[in-house]
């Protein structure tokens, strides 16, 4: 990781190196947390936060579902990551949000302990490889299965929900692949360790529902408005795990893997094995919106 200068903990710039936490804070022994990840992209016309609102309004939507009770408004926390931004002289980041359980007492009653909130910026390309977005990626279908909706509040990013994603992310790496697909607890599609996942079949699109226990991406929710835009029939419909084989295209979305395409599921070629023409043409499309050689009509460019 690429350290930058400072990190915003509860209204504090602090050098990134003193950003620590006490080790017997409860989000260490419980994972009680909840985070949100956009990115900032230097454009012709300056730096730019992709639909910067909407995550943070996601990051307070998930901390109500846990009962955190943030100190700061939606204004602050927007202002206080461009400053951060500033502060640190990048014109182009990863933004990390994060709302967390400090250091009080443990055990599983978490009301006692204070609730911090901490906003990092700092370097980090695209997170299956500039390589993969060009020629896709080989993908799996992972053992571990998705969290069931009656386990856990699958509509709130939180920190303990993603260990989880580890074992999905950890068995495909060892075992050759860049990225695992979970499926539901009923066999069906869910998304990938990070990211969601996106099918071509007869030129339509085709992503899992919520009802498949996914986290409803916000760049899926961009993604699905382009394609529309451009006259592609989209559907939000379970997909059987072998719908994925048989796809014409297929490719992930997410904030940090942006739009990357998958070449093959568990060895098995996805399409002609290369990026297909729906994949490219949505790529090209977002990526002239995040780089400013595009007009943002919708508004998802917010400037720092």
């Amino acid at each position: 990781m690429k350290e930058a200068r400072f990190i915003w903990m509860d209204g504090q710039l602090v050098p990134w190196q003193d950003a620590t936490i006490h080790v017997m804070s409860h989000v260490v022994h419980y994972g009680s947390s909840v985070f949100e990840g956009t990115r900032c992209y230097r454009t012709p016309k300056g730096s730019f936060c992709f639909r910067l609102s909407e995550h943070v309004k996601r990051l307070f939507f998930s901390a109500k579902i846990y009962r955190m009770d943030i100190p700061y408004s939606r204004r602050e926390i927007i202002e206080a990551t461009n400053r951060l931004i500033r502060e640190n002289g990048l014109e182009e980041c990863y933004i990390r949000h994060l709302v967390y359980r400090g250091y009080a007492e443990l055990g599983l009653n978490p009301i006692t302990c204070p609730l911090r909130v901490a906003i990092a910026t700092y370097e980090w390309p695209a997170l299956l490889g500039e390589e993969g977005q060009k020629t896709g990626i080989d993908a799996c279908v992972s053992s571990w299965q998705r969290l069931a909706h009656d386990t856990m509040p699958l509509l709130s990013k939180a920190g303990g929900h993603y260990l989880n994603s580890q074992l999905i992310k950890l068995e495909a790496v060892t075992n050759g692949y860049a990225e695992g697909i979970a499926l539901t607890t009923s066999g069906f599609v869910a998304e990938g360790s990070g990211e969601n996942v996106f099918i071509v079949k007869d030129g339509g699109l085709i992503t899992p529902p919520s009802a498949a226990g996914i986290l409803p991406g916000i760049t899926r929710h961009s993604v699905i408005i382009l394609a529309k835009e451009r006259g592609l029939k989209v559907s939000r419909q379970m997909i059987p795990r072998e719908g994925l084989y048989i796809a014409d295209e297929a490719f992930f979305s997410g904030t940090a893997a942006e739009i990357t395409p998958i070449r093959s599921v568990d060895r098995i070629v996805v399409g002609d094995g290369k990026p297909g023409p729906v994949t490219r043409m949505l790529q090209e499309v977002f990526n002239g919106i995040i780089t400013g050689r595009d007009k943002d009509t919708h508004g998802w460019m917010e400037p720092v």
